[in-house]
């Protein structure tokens, strides 16, 4: 046998076909449903309370007229801030006279007030209808 004849003897021997399947996916949009949804808005008056708070300082003016070497410091007593009010006067000397003090008393008052507000409320309603398959296919 030839070179040529086992070479065509060899290639009509077996052949085996490979095969390969693929998968396709399609797809399509489908209403099932339908939604509505409504808002609404509601108002609502109320009225809000609360307290404010009012600090009012009452001032005594207390006469001390009494020389000093040097000017007090503002000072507190309970709840008396003391603050020394001075004045040079002339003598055949200079000399310091604490004339008089102030007594800073703090007195604090709560008083309610009401006041109108109206308060701003949405409400939300959802309504669902189910569609019958069968009529979209």
């Amino acid at each position: 046998m030839s070179e040529r004849t086992a070479r065509q003897a060899m290639s009509d021997d077996l052949h085996i076909p490979i095969i390969q399947e693929e998968a396709h996916v399609t797809k399509r949009a489908v209403e099932t449903e339908h939604v509505r949804v409504q808002t609404s808005l509601a108002e609502e008056k109320v009225v809000v309370r609360d307290a404010l708070r009012r600090e009012h300082v009452e001032v005594t003016r207390v006469p001390v007229d009494r020389e000093v070497a040097e000017a007090p410091p503002i000072r507190s007593e309970g709840d008396v801030t003391i603050v020394p009010v001075l004045e040079e006067r002339l003598v055949v000397e200079k000399r310091l006279f604490l004339v008089e003090e102030l007594h800073l008393r703090r007195m604090v008052t709560t008083e309610g007030v009401e006041l109108p507000a109206t308060l701003r409320r949405t409400h939300v309603e959802v309504e669902r209808t189910q569609l019958d398959q069968q009529e979209n296919t």
